[in-house]
C-alpha cells in the first residue's frame, strides 16, 4: 500500500488526475446505486403497508359512512353526528397512516354526490386532518404546498388569500398551477382576484388549465372581464380574458376590447379582432376594414376572418378583392371562406368566381365550400 501511493504521489500529474476521477466516478457510482436501492426500499415497505391498511379504511369507510342508512336520510350534512371514534385506530396516529386516509376520503368524495359527500367532508375535518394539510402548506417543499392544494381543493376547504394568492405567481410551474386552480375553486366572492398580481405570463398549457377549471366550477362568480383587458400589464391575462369574453358572451367588455385595437402590440391586437368577429361585432366592421391595409398578416387573417364570422354581407366587394388580387395563399384562403359566409347576400358571385377564376383560386373556393371546414 505504501509503495502503491508513494508510485501515486510521484507520477505524471496527467495520471493522478486521471486516477482522483475514477476514484470520483467508483464512489458516485456506488453512492446513486445506494440511494435507488434505498428509495425502492421505502417505496416497497410503504406500498406493502398500504396494501393492508387500504382495506381496513375501505371497510370502516363503506360500514359507518356509505352504507350507514342514518346517514343517508335527508338530515342536513353538519346536523349529523359520525361514528368519529371508530376512526381513531393507534395506526392513525402514524402520519403515512393519515396521508392515506385522506387520499381514500377524497377518492370517494370524487365518486359521490350531494349529502354524502358532505359527510366525507365532515368527517375529514372531524378528524383533524384539514390540520395535517395545512401543516402541509407552511412546508418549505413546493411538492407538499401542492399536495395541501390538491386536499383543500378537493375537500373544499377555505384558506386564507393572505396565504395562497403569493403562490400564484410562484417561481414554480407546478405550484403556480395548483394555487391558481386551487384559489379559482376556493374563493366565493372573487375566484379572479390573482389576475391582478400574475406577473408570470400565463403560458398556453397554463390557459387551457385554468379555462378547464373556469367553466366546470358550479356557481362561480363571473367577473367583468373587461377590467383586466383595460388596465392589466401583464399581456398573457389580456389574451386570456379575450378568450372568457367570448366564451361567456360578454357583450358589457365590447368597449374595452374595440380599445385594444389601437394597442401596438400586433398579437394582442389580433387577439382583439378574433374576439369581436366571434362576438359578431356589426358596427366594428368599417374600422376594420379601414386599418386592414396598415396590418401585419396576423391581424388581417384575423379581420378577414372577422368579416366572415359577422356575416352582414356589407364587405363583400372587399374580401372579392382581396380574393382575386392578393399575393398571399392565406389571404385568399379566408378571404373565400369569409366570402362562403357572406353568400347570402352575394347574388351569385361565388358561382362567377368558380367560373372565372384560376385553377389554384379555384381549388380554395370548393375547399372552402365544404361545411365541415372551419377557420
Amino acid at each position: 500500500m505504501e509503495f502503491s501511493f508513494y508510485e501515486f504521489r510521484y507520477a505524471p500529474l496527467s495520471i493522478q488526475i486521471a486516477f482522483i476521477f475514477i476514484v470520483v466516478a467508483i464512489t458516485c457510482t456506488i453512492l446513486a446505486y445506494l440511494s435507488i436501492l434505498r428509495g425502492r426500499y421505502k417505496a416497497y415497505r410503504r406500498e406493502k403497508k398500504l396494501a393492508s391498511l387500504h382495506p381496513v379504511i375501505d371497510n370502516l369507510l363503506m360500514e359507518h359512512i356509505l352504507l350507514n342508512d342514518e346517514l343517508a336520510s335527508d338530515t342536513p350534512a353538519e346536523q349529523v353526528q359520525l361514528p368519529v371514534e371508530v376512526f381513531r385506530l393507534p395506526v392513525f396516529e402514524h402520519r403515512w397512516a393519515r396521508e392515506a386516509l385522506i387520499d381514500r376520503l377524497i377518492h370517494y368524495r370524487n365518486n359521490v354526490r350531494g349529502s354524502m359527500g358532505e359527510q366525507l367532508r365532515n368527517l375529514y375535518i372531524q378528524l383533524n386532518l384539514d390540520k395535517d394539510s395545512l401543516k402541509k402548506m407552511k412546508s418549505h417543499k413546493w411538492d407538499k404546498k401542492v399536495q395541501a392544494l390538491a386536499e383543500l381543493t378537493n375537500m373544499n376547504m377555505s384558506i386564507a388569500d393572505v396565504t395562497i394568492l403569493p403562490l400564484t405567481n410562484s417561481n414554480n410551474r407546478e405550484l403556480r398551477a395548483a394555487a391558481r386552480h386551487a384559489y379559482i375553486k376556493l374563493s366565493k366572492n372573487e375566484p379572479f382576484k390573482f389576475f391582478d398580481v400574475v406577473t408570470e405570463p400565463l403560458l398556453l398549457w397554463d390557459q387551457v388549465e385554468l379555462f378547464k377549471i373556469i367553466s366546470t366550477t358550479e356557481h362561480i362568480a363571473i367577473p367583468n372581464f373587461a377590467q383586466w383587458i383595460t388596465y392589466s400589464s401583464n399581456k398573457t391575462i389580456v389574451s386570456f380574458c379575450l378568450k372568457l369574453v367570448v366564451h361567456y358572451n360578454q357583450l358589457s367588455a365590447v368597449h374595452a376590447v374595440i380599445k385594444l385595437l389601437d394597442t401596438k402590440d400586433h398579437y394582442l391586437r389580433a387577439d382583439a379582432i378574433n374576439c369581436l368577429g366571434k362576438l359578431k361585432i356589426e358596427e366594428v366592421q368599417e374600422k376594420l376594414i379601414h386599418m386592414y391595409d396598415s396590418q401585419p398578416l396576423n391581424c388581417r387573417l384575423e379581420i378577414l376572418k372577422a368579416l366572415g364570422r359577422i356575416s352582414s354581407g356589407k364587405h363583400v366587394g372587399f374580401l372579392r378583392q382581396e380574393f382575386l388580387h392578393s399575393t398571399d395563399f392565406e389571404v385568399r384562403k379566408h378571404a373565400a371562406k369569409s366570402l362562403i359566409r357572406n353568400a347570402w347576400a352575394a347574388k351569385g358571385l361565388i358561382q362567377e368566381l368558380i367560373d372565372t377564376a384560376t385553377l389554384e383560386n379555384k381549388l380554395i373556393l370548393k375547399h372552402c365550400m365544404n361545411p365541415l371546414i372551419k377557420f
